[in-house]
C-alpha cells in the first residue's frame, strides 16, 4: 500500500484504546495541524490522547477532497521552516523524512503584474539579487538591507517569542524595548517602503502576511521575518499534499496509543469546580479528561464551547471587537488533457490585480467585495503527478475577500457563481487561456464554507488578524485564563497562523501542560 493510498477518506485512523491504559487522559478538540502536533507532543510527554474532529479526515484546513480523480489540497500548500516538523517528529522518537516526502521548490513562486512584469522568487541569493536588479535597478542595496532586517526579526520574533509562552504580562513588558528598537509599530509595507522604491518590489516584500490573514499595511513589521524564512530555509511541498502530512501525524498518534474520533463534534467543554474535566459531544456523550486542549478557533472555543461559563477576559463583547482575518474564496478545479499546456505556469503563481493598497483596504477595512482581484494560483501537478489523472491538471485559485462579519456582509449563496466566473475570466485572460474548455472537476469554498466546515467565526480564513495589539500577550493564550486545565493551540492562539505557527503552538503547549506524573484523574 502506498502512502497516497493511506490518505484517502476511507482510511481508518482511530484505533481501539487498550483497556489497561492508565495514563492521564488528554482530549484534543480539532484535528487541524496544530491539534495533531499538540497530540503528538502530549503523547510523547506520556499522556493518553483522544483527538476529536467533525470532519471525516484529519488535517482541518490542511485536509483534502477527491473529485473525479483530482485531489484538491484544501488549504496550505507551502511548507516553510521544515525543521519545526523534524523537531516535532524527533520529540516523538520518529524520523520525519521516513514519514513525509518533502520536496524543495525551485523556484518558490512567480509574481505577475498587469503591466506584464514578473518577479520570480527562489532560494539562490545571486539569482534573487539579479531578479531585484532586473525588476528595479537601484533597489539592490535596499533589498539587502531588508533581508538583514528580516533576519533580525526572525531571531527575535520566531526563534524567541514564537517558541515560548507569552501568557504572562511580564513577558511582554520585558520585550517592549526590543519591539521599540525594531519598530514593531511600523507595518510590513511601511518597512519595505523605507528600503526599496519600486512599488512592485514593495509588494513582493510585503504581501506575505496575507498568507496568515494579515493586512500588509497594518500588521507589524515583525512579519518581515518571512523573507528570511524563505531565503534561509526555502519553500517546500509535501508529496501527497499537506493532507499526507496530516495523515502521517495521525499515524504517529495512533502508534503512541492515541485515538482519533472523526465525524464527531464537540458541543461543550465540561467544567466542574473551575476546571475543565472533559467534553460533551453533540448528542450528549461525555468524555472525561485530565486536561483539554482546544484546536478549535479561539473565538469558537470561548464563544461556543464555553458558552455556559462566565468569562472575564474573552467575553462575547471582547471577541466582537477583535479584528478578524479576511475571508477566502477558493475555486478548486481540474482540467482534462492539459498537463503539457501553459508551460510557463509553475507550481505557485501570484496574479496581481491593478490595485494593491486599495484592494487590501476594501477587503480588510471596508468589507467591500471589489470587482478587481488578486489571485494565488496553485498548480501542484508540476511537482506531484498524483493530484490528477495522468495527463490532467489540478488547480486552485484563491482570492482574498472580506469575511462575513462586516456590517454589510456578502451573500455568498447569491454571489458564488458570479464571483467564480470573475475568477475564471481573470485566469483565462492572464494565466491559462482556454482552460474552461477542459474543465473536468469543480468545487468552490466561500467564507460561508469556512464558517460551516471549520467553525471559523465570521468565516475568517485565519482566525484573529495578527496585528501588533492582537499578537503575543494580546492574543488568546496557550493556557486559558478562563478555566484551569484548558489549553489552546492553532491559528487563533500564540504564535499565530501558518504551518510553522500552529506547529510552534504545540511546542509551547508541551512547555505548559503539567507533568503526567503530577496529574490526578
Amino acid at each position: 500500500m502506498t502512502r497516497l493510498d493511506r490518505i484517502r477518506p476511507d482510511t481508518p485512523v482511530a484505533p481501539m484504546r487498550r483497556r489497561d491504559d492508565a495514563r492521564p487522559h488528554a482530549v484534543v478538540i480539532g484535528a487541524g495541524l496544530g491539534g495533531l502536533a499538540g497530540a503528538m507532543r502530549l503523547g510523547a510527554r506520556g499522556y493518553r490522547v483522544t483527538v476529536i474532529d467533525k470532519l471525516d479526515v484529519p488535517g482541518g484546513r490542511g485536509s483534502a477532497i477527491w473529485q473525479n480523480g483530482h485531489r484538491f489540497d484544501l488549504g496550505p500548500t507551502i511548507v516553510t521552516v521544515p525543521q519545526v516538523f523534524r523537531e516535532l517528529w524527533a520529540a516523538c522518537g520518529r524520523d520525519f523524512e521516513s514519514d513525509v516526502d518533502l520536496r524543495a521548490m525551485d523556484p518558490f513562486y512567480e509574481i505577475r503584474w498587469p503591466d506584464g512584469s514578473t518577479f520570480t522568487a527562489c532560494g539562490d541569493a545571486g539569482r534573487m539579487r539579479a531578479e531585484v536588479a532586473r525588476l528595479s535597478p537601484g533597489d539592490e542595496k535596499g533589498y539587502e538591507k531588508f533581508l538583514k532586517d528580516a533576519e533580525t526579526r526572525y531571531w527575535f520574533g520566531f526563534e524567541d517569542l514564537g517558541r515560548r509562552s507569552m501568557h504572562e504580562l511580564w513577558e511582554l513588558i520585558k520585550v517592549l524595548p526590543t519591539f521599540a528598537w525594531l519598530r514593531a509599530d511600523r507595518s510590513v509595507y511601511a518597512h519595505a517602503a523605507r528600503r526599496v522604491k519600486d512599488e512592485r518590489l514593495r509588494m513582493a516584500l510585503s504581501f506575505h502576511p496575507l498568507f496568515i490573514g494579515g493586512d500588509p499595511f497594518r500588521v507589524t513589521s515583525m512579519y518581515a521575518l518571512v523573507s528570511h524564512l524563505e531565503s534561509q530555509f526555502g519553500v517546500h511541498y509535501a508529496i501527497g499534499g499537506v493532507a499526507a502530512m496530516a495523515q502521517a501525524m495521525a499515524e504517529v498518534i495512533r502508534d503512541q496509543g492515541g485515538a482519533l474520533r472523526m465525524e464527531t463534534e464537540v458541543d461543550e467543554i465540561v467544567v466542574r469546580d473551575q476546571r475543565a474535566t472533559g467534553v460533551r459531544l453533540v448528542g450528549g456523550e461525555e468524555i472525561a479528561a485530565d486536561i483539554v486542549v482546544s484546536n478549535a478557533d479561539a473565538g469558537h472555543t470561548y464563544d461556543r464551547l464555553l458558552r455556559n461559563r462566565t468569562r472575564w477576559r474573552w467575553t462575547d463583547d471582547k471577541l466582537r471587537r477583535k479584528r478578524w482575518s479576511m475571508g477566502l474564496f477558493v475555486w478548486y478545479f481540474g482540467t482534462r488533457g492539459t498537463a503539457g499546456l501553459w508551460k510557463d505556469v509553475g507550481h505557485h503563481t501570484i496574479l496581481n490585480g491593478p490595485r494593491y493598497r486599495g484592494l487590501v483596504n476594501d477587503i480588510f477595512i471596508k468589507g467591500h467585495l471589489a470587482e478587481d482581484m488578486s489571485l494565488y494560483v496553485h498548480r501542484p501537478g508540476v511537482t506531484d503527478p498524483s493530484v490528477a489523472p495522468e495527463g490532467d491538471d489540478t488547480f486552485y485559485a484563491l482570492s482574498p475577500v472580506p469575511h462575513i462579519g462586516h456590517d454589510d456582509p456578502v451573500d455568498w449563496k447569491a454571489m458564488e457563481e458570479t464571483y467564480r466566473q470573475r475568477v475564471a475570466d481573470v485566469l483565462d485572460r492572464d494565466l491559462i487561456p482556454g482552460f474552461a474548455d477542459h474543465l473536468s472537476a469543480s468545487l468552490v469554498f466561500t467564507p460561508e464554507t469556512f464558517r460551516d466546515r471549520y467553525l471559523s467565526p465570521h468565516g475568517a480564513g485565519f482566525s484573529i488578524e495578527p496585528r501588533i495589539l492582537q499578537s503575543a500577550w494580546f492574543r488568546p493564550h496557550n493556557v486559558s485564563e478562563e478555566v484551569k486545565g484548558l489549553f489552546l493551540v492553532g491559528a487563533g492562539t500564540h504564535p499565530g497562523a501558518g504551518l510553522p505557527g500552529v506547529v510552534s503552538s504545540a511546542e509551547v503547549l508541551a512547555q505548559l501542560v503539567p507533568d503526567p506524573a503530577m496529574v490526578r484523574t
